[in-house]
């Protein structure tokens, strides 16, 4: 189980990352913040897995929270929920070892897509009997941005390209063409299109799922 602390000064925006999280399986809420000083009380308190760090708090900066909260807990793993874009910002959050960036305001596509993608490198870790290089090349995704390098295929559009990944990383059961086609706002004919386009360049695998009744359904999952 996933333990999951929200550092937030917004208790809207906090309420809302909430109900994002709810629809994560396999983790739990231990409590939201809304201070620096209430989130490293939290973490002396409680065994948390990743805290879901806003940057601008009302008495400090998030990523000048990140090696303090570090000293109480060198496991806790930080994903780093902000309005601020800053260059400087963020690549002192990047170097800092944040395990993702979230800019608000969050879609649950893109909430979904991100800690999904942390418990897959968490799991890889966690289930890995040696860590050679193939391993790391995985962990690091350098397989897989290899494969995405390649030209786009006529008729796939990289910002929707994208919002097609987001939609399939999401959708922990798999997903059919007709189901993808309602979640992006496009023809069933336009969403098979890019789901087939990412079974080509082995991004995701296809399967035929029998139903009760009626013809087998061909679904798309994430690898």
């Amino acid at each position: 189980m996933l333990r999951v602390l929200i550092a937030e000064d917004d208790f809207r925006v906090a309420g809302v990352h909430e109900g994002f999280l709810s629809k994560i399986e396999d983790s739990v809420l231990v409590g939201k913040t809304s201070t620096c000083a209430e989130t490293i009380n939290m973490i002396k308190k409680n065994k948390i897995d990743l805290i879901l760090l806003d940057n601008y708090m009302p008495d400090g900066m998030g990523v000048d929270l990140i090696e303090e909260i570090r000293s109480q807990d060198e496991e806790v793993d930080i994903i780093l929920v902000s309005a601020a874009t800053e260059k400087e910002y963020m690549e002192k959050a990047i170097r800092k070892g944040v395990k993702g960036v979230i800019i608000k305001p969050a879609t649950l596509e893109r909430f979904i897509a991100t800690l999904e993608r942390y418990k897959k490198e968490k799991e890889l870790f966690e289930n890995a009997s040696q860590i050679d290089q193939p391993f790391l090349d995985r962990y690091f995704g350098i397989q897989e941005q290899q494969k995405e390098e390649k030209p786009y295929a006529k008729g796939i559009d990289p910002l929707t390209l994208e919002k097609v990944k987001e939609i399939l990383m999401s959708s922990s059961e798999g997903t059919s063409a007709e189901k993808m086609g309602e979640q992006m706002g496009a023809s069933r004919t336009t969403a098979r299109r890019y789901l087939e386009y990412l079974v080509s360049i082995d991004y995701c695998a296809a399967k035929l799922d029998y139903g009760i009744v009626g013809r087998p359904e061909r679904n798309y999952y994430k690898k």
